[in-house]
């Protein structure tokens, strides 16, 4: 008994993250396809293409047209070669889901150890409590799921190019088979480092830090740092090795797409500077980090104090040294260039010095700033543990402990693990649903094959009206509509004559839509959201404002719809059946234009 209490006293840090992650991968196997898992930039969008991937047996098709905005460039979809995809083209998509979930936390708890471990050294030890605890927070940060790993894994590449720095180079160390292995290797893992990244989110900023890198290192170091420079040249090769599609899309097809005609907020200076202001305090939705109700407050009063002490003890060239600091300056300046990113003369800079990135958003430098805040925390922890005061000690570890706690229990867009929770719990309680719609509800997969079997479908262009098009993408139906951030701009020009009647009544949604564009909807036609995904859809207005002959004329055939059009004489299609199930909340009109 002695030794169990002995190795709980010693090991007490494994078995608290033992018992949240334990706590996360049971009520996930619980509940399974009955998860509430986030539909924004989520369900509706990466998960159907996978899966319209994995059913046309096209992950690594070549000149390939799929079923979806009339036919699209398999290339504008999803490489075949990054890790989080792969589990799609292995797996039936909910395991690939939920495994995913899982690697985006061992690989930002192992990367986050790694690191630390290397740059402290023989002191690692000491803060193993608060390095796994905040690597455990780090790692189930509830960010977007589909590059949750890319957010992750940074500490990863930063250890890389770390070692290469640090390491002898291959002249001095020739003679060393194993040092010459060693370093290979080094090189090796930054080549194949893309496999967990993804260029237009991480990939491009990395390579721009590390430009910035070679600049300093040069500077301070009075020579050229070779090897940072040779890990840019390695790093560039394995995006576009791994990225393949993403660049050839990019670079040599010479389609004018909606990026070149996407607005941008209009910002003016002001009004920029409060963008990244709010960045710093919350954080942009597909970055949510948590870090606002804990580290926020713990890491500036300790900014503050520490740099306080700088000038009490007379150390006030410190301050420009000390790494909370530093790291304090990368996340403003990360902060800074979202918010001018809206800021026009600013943005104009940007893409008049790289016009084939017009459209980019550079304001994801703000992705970084999640990796920054845990590594600002885990600085300011070993702090407090190193006053020698064993209260102190235990404060780091409760700042540690919450810090975790709060990412997983507080209601960051991306967090499935409390939004399960919390919906399961209303349905235990209540008695009843929330408005909220599960995995399985807002696929109904079982509804759409009977459907299908009924009208004998047998792959005709059809569109979707009160649900997201990813639902009929992910059921195996080609669709006119859909979502996608890049595409030919002809087609949304043809999509804008379609959409006209319900423009006219609803302009805002013709703003929205003509100056972004990525979401390819029947609109509303009285400034009603068509595609909420929720349990009762209702309507004021039960009509379909399209121009049918343009909407015939890309072939479409069907319209599946929430709601029973009221005007469906006067634009001539028919209804073909309406269909419902139990375990559906959908009840489904299914029209025929024809």
């Amino acid at each position: 008994m002695k030794k169990i209490s002995d190795n709980i006293k010693k090991y007490w840090y494994i078995y608290v993250v033992g018992a949240m992650l334990g706590l996360q991968a049971l009520v996930f196997i619980v509940f399974n396809g009955n998860s509430y898992i986030q539909v924004h930039d989520n369900l509706d969008l990466f998960i159907p293409h996978y899966k319209m991937l994995s059913l046309n047996k096209a992950w690594f098709a070549q000149n390939a047209d799929m079923p979806m905005l009339h036919g699209i460039d398999r290339n504008l979809l999803g490489s075949e070669f990054l890790l989080y995809n792969i589990l799609y083209i292995v797996l039936p998509t909910l395991p690939a889901y939920f495994i995913g979930y899982g690697l985006k936390i061992a690989i930002g708890l192992f990367t986050f150890r790694l690191l630390a471990k290397d740059i402290l050294g023989e002191n690692y030890k000491s803060y193993r409590p608060l390095i796994v605890i905040i690597g455990t927070a780090y790692g189930m940060i509830p960010v977007f799921p589909t590059y949750g790993i890319a957010f992750t894994s940074v500490p990863l590449i930063i250890w890389l190019v770390r070692r290469l720095y640090i390491g002898e180079g291959f002249k001095k160390i020739a003679g060393d088979k194993t040092l010459v292995r060693s370093r290979i290797l080094m090189y090796l893992g930054v080549f194949f480092y893309p496999i967990l990244s993804y260029f237009s989110y991480h990939g491009f900023f990395i390579l721009c830090y590390m430009c910035v890198a070679v600049i300093i290192l040069w500077i301070k170091d009075k020579k050229f740092p070779f090897s940072v420079f040779s890990a840019i040249c390695v790093l560039s090769v394995g995006y576009v090795v791994f990225e393949y599609r993403l660049f050839k899309a990019m670079l040599f097809d010479d389609t004018v797409t909606i990026r070149t005609t996407m607005l941008r907020a209009d910002s003016s200076l002001l009004e920029a500077l409060k963008a990244g202001f709010n960045e710093f305090i919350n954080a942009s939705f597909h970055s949510q980090d948590s870090h606002t109700y804990i580290v926020l407050a713990v890491v500036l009063v300790a900014v503050v104090c520490i740099n306080i002490t700088h000038i009490r003890e007379h150390k006030a060239r410190e301050i420009l040294t000390d790494p909370v600091n530093l790291i304090m300056l990368w996340i403003i300046f990360n902060c800074l260039i979202f918010g001018l990113c809206d800021f026009a003369p600013f943005r104009g800079m940007l893409e008049t010095i790289v016009p084939p990135l017009k459209g980019f958003e550079f304001s994801r430098t703000s992705f970084f700033n999640p990796f920054l805040w845990y590594a600002e925390l885990l600085l300011v922890c070993i702090r407090l543990s190193n006053t020698g005061k064993k209260v102190w000690m235990s404060v780091s570890y409760m700042v540690a402990i919450a810090a975790m706690l709060v990412v997983m229990f507080m209601p960051q867009i991306y967090n499935d693990f409390y939004y399960t929770c919390y919906n399961q719990a209303f349905r235990i309680i209540k008695h009843k649903d929330t408005s909220t719609l599960n995995f399985n509800e807002f696929y109904s997969t079982e509804l759409f094959e009977e459907i299908k079997n009924d009208i004998q479908y047998d792959g005709e262009w059809s569109a979707a009206y009160g649900l997201h098009p990813g639902v009929l993408v992910y059921n195996g139906i080609s669709t006119v509509d859909g979502y996608l951030g890049m595409y030919s701009e002809e087609y949304k020009q043809k999509w804008l004559a379609i959409e006209a009647p319900a423009f006219e009544g609803s302009q805002s949604l013709g703003k929205y839509y003509n100056d972004w564009g990525a979401r390819v909807s029947l609109y509303s036609g009285s400034d009603e959201n068509t595609y909420a995904p929720v349990r009762e859809l209702a309507l004021s207005d039960t009509r379909l404002m399209v121009d049918i002959e343009e909407l015939k004329s890309l072939e479409c055939r069907f319209v599946f719809s929430r709601i029973e059009f009221s005007n469906s004489d006067e634009l001539g299609i028919r209804l073909v059946g309406k269909y419902n199930t139990d375990i559906s909340p959908y009840t489904i009109y299914v029209y025929d234009l024809r």
